[in-house]
Formats: structure tokens, sequence, C-alpha cells
């Protein structure tokens, strides 16, 4: 989209504002399908941080993330929110969910094509 969907930057700012990550929402971003629960920026951020320091080899790169507390967006940001930060997400293909544990994934709310609220689970059934 060229200009962000208002009702999904009021939804982004709703999560924001809640600090709750219990919104699902599924995306069509350049032909991708990404499911998951949203996450407010500031706890993603933080457990991004805890994945990398796990990390021997990606340690590093963990203070880039935890620059931000769980309760705040990124330094120096105002306005509204720009990104989705999904969490348990996983990319649909086909009949299945890449990764199946789910994913940590930030999307330009500018990327996003299409999306629906609730995410989708596939079976073998």
């Amino acid at each position: 989209m060229s200009k962000p969907d208002a009702l999904l930057v009021d939804i982004a700012t709703m999560v924001e504002s809640e600090q709750s990550n219990q919104m699902s929402l599924t995306v069509v971003v350049q032909g991708a399908v990404l499911t998951g629960r949203l996450a407010p920026e500031g706890v993603w951020r933080q457990r991004v941080a805890e994945v990398l320091q796990e990390s021997e080899r990606l340690g590093p790169f963990s203070a880039l993330f935890s620059s931000a507390g769980p309760d705040s967006r990124s330094p120096g940001r105002s306005g509204p929110p720009t990104h989705l930060h999904f969490h348990v997400a996983r990319i649909l293909q086909g009949s299945i969910g890449l990764p199946e544990t789910g994913g940590m994934y930030r999307v330009a709310i500018e990327d996003v094509g299409a999306w629906t609220v609730g995410d989708f689970r596939y079976s073998d059934h």
C-alpha cells in the first residue's frame, strides 16, 4: 500500500497502548502470507534481544534490540506505529506454516497489501 491503511494503523496503535499480544492478524506482504499474533514493539524487541543473547555468534546484536525496554518503542520514535511486530507467526506456504513453532517478524504497515483479523491454521485432516 502506498498509503498505510488507517484501520490497520489503529489496530497497531491499540496493541502498542494496551501492551497486549493477543491480537491475531494475517497479512499479505509482497505476495507472502504471514499469520500470527501482534506484539507491542518494545515487547517484541526485548524477546528478539533475549533470543540473540543466547547465541554465541549473534549475541553482540542483542544490544540493538534491547535499547528500548519492554514498555517502550524504538528510541526517539513518536507518532503512530509504522510497523507490525509479529510473534508466534508463520509464513504460509501451501498447506504448511514456516517455521512450525512460529517466529518473530517485523513488517512495514505501508507494505501490507491485504489483511484480515485472525490467524490461519492448517491441519492434516
